[in-house]
Formats: C-alpha cells, sequence, structure tokens
C-alpha cells in the first residue's frame, strides 16, 4: 500500500510503526454551528481510509476530537446569551446525527478539547521549560524559530513568511520576540470561559489542542495524521513544531490532506450564498448520495459540487442499490439452490473485481478507480444472473458487492419507503405532541420522517411534505 506524504511530496510504501496495528488522527470539526460540507469532506474520506485499513487486517486507533472552546463558539453563545458548553454540546450532538446519515463510523475516541487542558499546560510548561516558549503578561508564545525543522510540512521557508504573506498572529505583536511567534496559551477576556494555569486565567491556543489530544489518546509518534489541506498551514506545522519540540522523535510518519471542495466551481463562502450544511442537503437527497459523491474524486483532487453533480450521483448509486434489490430477489426466488459447474466458473472470474478494487485503494486510496471497480461487478452480475440462476450464485454476487461497498460505507440496502397514508398518520401524531407541547416527541418524529426521506415544511396553511 502506498499512501501519498504531505511532508515528502510524494507516495510512499506504508510502513506501521507496530506491525498490524495503526495508530491515526484526524483534526475534528470546531462546534459552533451545523457541520458544513466542507467539514464533510475529511469526515468521509478518513472514515473510508481506516475502514480500508480494516478490511486490510490492521487494528486502527483512531482519534478525531471536537474543538469545543474557540472564539467562534464564544461568539455564539454571548449572542443566545448561554454559556459556551451549551453552545458546544449542543452541535458535537448534532454533528453525530450528520455523521451518522453519512455512515461515518464513531471515531475510537473523540476526545474534547476543554476535557484536556491539564495535559495543554504540563505540554506548554514543558516547551518553557526546554526554551522553546516564552510568557509574557499571560500569554504564553512559542518560539517558532528556535524549531529547526519549521517549515518542513507546508514546504514554507521562515524568511518569506516574515515578508508578511501569512501571518501567524493571534494577540499581543508587540509583545512578541519575533512575528512568527504563535500563541499557546492566551489570558482570560470578560465573559469567556477560562482556567487555571501558572500563567493565570486563560485558555489554550488551537494549535496546542491537537498536539496534546493526539500524545494522550495515541502515544508520541504516531502512523498516519489527516485533514484539509487548509490545515497545512498553519494548524499541522505548528502541531509538528510543538509536538517534536517535546518529544525529540517524528510527531507523524503520513501526513494526508484533502483537496478543497468548491460549489459550482466556486469556494464555499456565506458571502457568495453557495454555503450548504450537510443538514441542508440531508433534506433533498439520502446522505448517502452525499458520502457517494465525496467517493467519486481522489481525495487530493478538488471537488465540485453542483446540483447536476449530484443528481448523477444519486443515478448512479441508484445502480448498485437495484441491482443489489435484484440480486436479492432472484435468490429468494430461485428454484436452484446450488451453484451449476458453469456458475462457479463464473464467480471465479470476479476476482479480477476485487483485485482492481484493492490495486486501487492500495494506490493512495483512489476511490474513485475503486467505484469503478463496483460497477464492473454490478454489471456482471446483472449480465450474468437471471431468473433461472441459483440461489448460491445470486447470493453469492450480492455478497461480493456489498462487501465492496461496506470498506466504502456504502450502505446496499434501499430503505423500505412509507406509504402516503403513514406519512400522514405520523404528522397527525407529530401536531398532537406540539399541541400537548411535547417538542421531543415532535422533533423525533420530524427526524425519523427525514430519515426515511419525507421532507416537512410548516406553513399556515398546515403541514406540507415532500419525499427528498
Amino acid at each position: 500500500m502506498r499512501i501519498y506524504n504531505t511532508l515528502s511530496k510524494k507516495k510512499e510504501d506504508f510502513v506501521p510503526l507496530e506491525e498490524g496495528k495503526v495508530r491515526m488522527y484526524v483534526c475534528g470539526p470546531t462546534v459552533y454551528n451545523f457541520i458544513h460540507i466542507g467539514n464533510a469532506r475529511p469526515m468521509i474520506v478518513f472514515d473510508t481510509v481506516r475502514r480500508y485499513l480494516e478490511h486490510k487486517g490492521y487494528e486502527v486507533n483512531f482519534v478525531s476530537n471536537f474543538t469545543d472552546v474557540d472564539d467562534k463558539i464564544i461568539k455564539k453563545a454571548i449572542e443566545e446569551g448561554v454559556p459556551a458548553e451549551e453552545i458546544s454540546q449542543r452541535y458535537i450532538a448534532e454533528c453525530k446525527k450528520d455523521m451518522e446519515g453519512m455512515n461515518i463510523k464513531p471515531a475510537t475516541t473523540h476526545p474534547l478539547a476543554t476535557q484536556e487542558i491539564g495535559g495543554m499546560i504540563e505540554m506548554i510548561s514543558e516547551l518553557i521549560e526546554k526554551g522553546y516558549a516564552y510568557e509574557k503578561n499571560g500569554t504564553v508564545y512559542y518560539r517558532t524559530r528556535k524549531f529547526a525543522e519549521y517549515g518542513k510540512l507546508s514546504h514554507k521557508n521562515l524568511d518569506d513568511l516574515q515578508g508578511g504573506n501569512r501571518s501567524l498572529l493571534v494577540s499581543g505583536e508587540d509583545e512578541k520576540e519575533d512575528p512568527l511567534d504563535f500563541v499557546l496559551w492566551k489570558p482570560k477576556k470578560e465573559g469567556e470561559p477560562a482556567w487555571q494555569s501558572p500563567w493565570g486565567e486563560g485558555r489554550p491556543g488551537w494549535h496546542i489542542e491537537c498536539s496534546v489530544m493526539s500524545k494522550k489518546y495515541l502515544g508520541e509518534q504516531i502512523d498516519i495524521h489527516g485533514g484539509g489541506e487548509d490545515l497545512i498551514f498553519p494548524h499541522h506545522e505548528n502541531e509538528i513544531a510543538q509536538s517534536e519540540a517535546c518529544s525529540g522523535k517524528c510527531f507523524s510518519r503520513y501526513w494526508m490532506h484533502n483537496a478543497f471542495l468548491n460549489i459550482d466551481n466556486r469556494k464555499m463562502s456565506k458571502s457568495l450564498g453557495n454555503f450548504f450544511t450537510v443538514r441542508e442537503i440531508g433534506e433533498k437527497y439520502d446522505l448517502q448520495v452525499l458520502r457517494f459523491f465525496m467517493l467519486n474524486a481522489h481525495y487530493r483532487s478538488p471537488l465540485n459540487f453542483s446540483a447536476d453533480l449530484m443528481e448523477s450521483s444519486k443515478n448512479a448509486l441508484e445502480r448498485i442499490l437495484t441491482a443489489v434489490e435484484n440480486l436479492k430477489y432472484v435468490a429468494e426466488h430461485a428454484s436452484l439452490q446450488e451453484m451449476t459447474e458453469e456458475e462457479v466458473l463464473k464467480l471465479e472470474e470476479t476476482k479480477k473485481f476485487e483485485e482492481n478494487f484493492d490495486d486501487s485503494m492500495d494506490d493512495d486510496f483512489n476511490t474513485a478507480d475503486a467505484i469503478a471497480a463496483v460497477f464492473d461487478l454490478v454489471k456482471f452480475a446483472n449480465t450474468n444472473v437471471a431468473e433461472g440462476s441459483s440461489k448460491a450464485f445470486a447470493d453469492a454476487l450480492r455478497g461480493k458487492i456489498q462487501s465492496l461497498c461496506d470498506i466504502l460505507g456504502i450502505i446496499t440496502e434501499k430503505k423500505a419507503e412509507l406509504l402516503d397514508a403513514d406519512i400522514e398518520q405520523l404528522i397527525e401524531e407529530r401536531q398532537a405532541a406540539r399541541k400537548a407541547k411535547n417538542f421531543a416527541r415532535a422533533d423525533e418524529i420530524r427526524n425519523e420522517l427525514l430519515e426515511k426521506g419525507i421532507v416537512l415544511e410548516d406553513t399556515r396553511e398546515g403541514v406540507k411534505w415532500k419525499r427528498a
């Protein structure tokens, strides 16, 4: 298996630190709102990487954090007049719902930044002790120039950075020894959450969080560190500087980064009005379609999102689901139970599709080519299975398609469609629950219908519904 390593800018053979085991860390979202489809791409990509590693027989310790203390969370909390913790807990719960909809497996550990403050204070203290950090008026800074290899991941030169291409400034520029030094700890501001530290009350800088959580749950050295390419600099560069200054060891052997997601060939932004949350997409499509769409491109290729491409992905996914459903139907109605000699030989032919799938995934997780191998298998099944086929042959082909799709996290069972009468009955029950002020049940029914592809719209004329 070969992985493109951002550090070396080339594909390298994958050799784990410990035989048969993989330690993997992926930066998770900052939880101040519903996750957007840009957040969804690394989630889907690295969930698929994890699934394939498990398919290869590795025991994967997969850690992905939630950043639950941040300026954006604090801003939202102030706007709503609630504690920051209430905002973060609300959106962690919502994020987990969206992840479930995209069939993303829960991480081995989902650490929260606010629960790891003690470890952050310890690491910052160690960096000060070793001369890599210094304190000024309650703010602790990292001495960027002290770390000789700074810039090795982003392939940036410190002197070029000094020219102002990108500022690492978080606060207090005048207090810094060098404009490129970045913040490890910042003093408390009025109305913000804060923790006691040797440098006064305050909270950690963003970069230190991942270094500490990775070390606690995976050890000083890890196999794979993943995230979006927007995190290469400064976040991942700073993680390396912090972690390696403390341990004196290589922090992560392989650095994987997914490319950006554009909307209708433009960068996604709220100001352009092309900003979509996963929840909004889930109102129009089954989130399996979003997953399938994301995997149809190589993770290092920029991906363009559009309504046409989503429709195309929906239709393509439908071909797989229909093939699986047809094979199930043939198996259930077959008069012949065991495979014929001809079917045994035909089944042998399908090994090439499985080999093509593995070869594609072994080549830096090329999911686009892996999906092409799945379609070859689907085409083979559609061509070679008919009413007279044996149960064993239909079942074997269905099992092969399902196992490959499972590695990609694609669910092959079609969701049972609700009858109109059942929908109307659930809407009536929801209305009754709202009248009784049982809003939890009302939300439950809405989510239940949404999961089955039924979108509700509350209007002045009453509740309207449509199939997504």
